[in-house]
């Protein structure tokens, strides 16, 4: 085996530093992308749950006008 000089472990290190760095890249752009979605999730529940709870306000002041007008 041939012996290794100074510049064949440098290379190799920046080799090294350059493969981690683009794997932690890869590795934060997974957990963003999972991060959107669950935030996506909870924006459509909370619209929903927030839909639900204008309905039953609505129905609530129409029985309150029901009653109002037939003098309850």
């Amino acid at each position: 085996m041939a012996k290794r000089t100074k510049a064949d472990r440098q290379a190799a290190a920046k080799k090294g530093a350059a493969t981690r760095q683009r794997e932690a890249a890869e590795k934060s752009g997974a957990e963003a992308k999972r991060s959107g979605k669950s935030a996506g999730k909870a924006a459509i529940s909370t619209a929903g749950s927030l839909g639900g709870a204008v309905k039953q306000g609505a129905k609530a002041v129409a029985s309150r006008v029901g009653a109002v007008r037939k003098g309850r």
